[in-house]
């Protein structure tokens, strides 16, 4: 459990301040221009695109370089043993569904909050496209891994364990809600990624996950959420809006799909 919480809770630090600028206002800059002069973490104005950078890449690598690990290096599979044997001896007969549904809270909030008048940093529509696009590259990274690598889950129930789904989802949402509310109030991203490490910690007491299936899983969401906003302001910024469409894969009764969401 400790070595859990250490190797996520990082996550909602590092990933409140992943490249943040902070730019100080002196009588040079107007309210106009210092509108605009924000976190390239963050979305950036729609007159400017989101540009991808490799230090945002750092920490999900991080994450999925230790999930990898966790499968084919014994010292890494050692400490899944250990973790789902500490559990397992602590908390036996612990079972709950509530990660079937918590994974999806994070991105939940993001419209709860819209509803209730707390603006984004992004319009309902943009939100709604770039979390859909955010749950397809998951869904299409982690289904088809799950079926190439046939990691055995804990409770021997199957062999697709590897890496887990509901945490990508969890972590997809939690840098989703993240993104969009850190200049409103960086808890906001903070209780979407506690929610997100709970999502993953329920799902190695129900025994479905191994710690590296768990971390490798919110290493890929966290990914996803990041490419989502980068390929709707590559296809979006200075295109005319009448006739946009944005694809984004998918995978969904053991087929691979490729989403459409298009403008009209």
């Amino acid at each position: 459990m400790k070595r859990l919480l250490f190797l996520l809770l990082p996550t909602v630090l590092f990933a409140q301040n992943d490249s943040i600028n902070i730019v100080k206002k002196d009588s040079t800059i107007n309210a106009a221009t210092a509108h605009y002069i924000i976190r390239d973490s963050i979305l950036t104005p729609t007159t400017t695109p989101f540009k991808l950078k490799p230090k945002q890449f750092i920490i999900p690598g991080v994450l999925i370089t230790y999930g990898v690990l966790s499968t084919v290096t014994d010292s890494f599979k050692k400490i899944n043993f250990d973790t789902r044997n500490e559990i397992i001896e602590d908390h036996p007969t612990f079972r709950t569904t509530i990660d079937n549904y918590s994974q999806f809270a994070p991105g939940a909030a993001v419209f709860a909050l819209q509803a209730f008048g707390i603006k984004g940093e992004s319009s309902i529509k943009k939100e709604l496209i770039v979390y859909a696009m955010s749950i397809g590259i998951s869904t299409a990274i982690v289904v088809p891994t799950k079926r190439l690598t046939h990691q055995e889950r804990p409770d021997l129930s199957n062999n697709q364990s590897f890496p887990s789904g509901h945490t990508a989802i969890a972590f997809a949402s939690a840098e989703f809600l993240r993104r969009e509310y850190w200049n409103t109030s960086p808890w906001i991203g903070v209780a979407g990624y506690a929610v997100a490490v709970g999502t993953g910690i329920l799902r190695m007491y129900n025994n479905k996950h191994w710690l590296g299936d768990v971390a490798a899983g919110a290493g890929v969401g966290i990914l996803s959420t990041t490419l989502s906003y980068w390929l709707y302001d590559k296809f979006h910024i200075g295109k005319n809006e009448k006739h946009q469409a944005f694809l984004f894969p998918g995978y969904a009764n053991k087929q691979f799909t490729i989403g459409l969401v298009k403008r009209f």
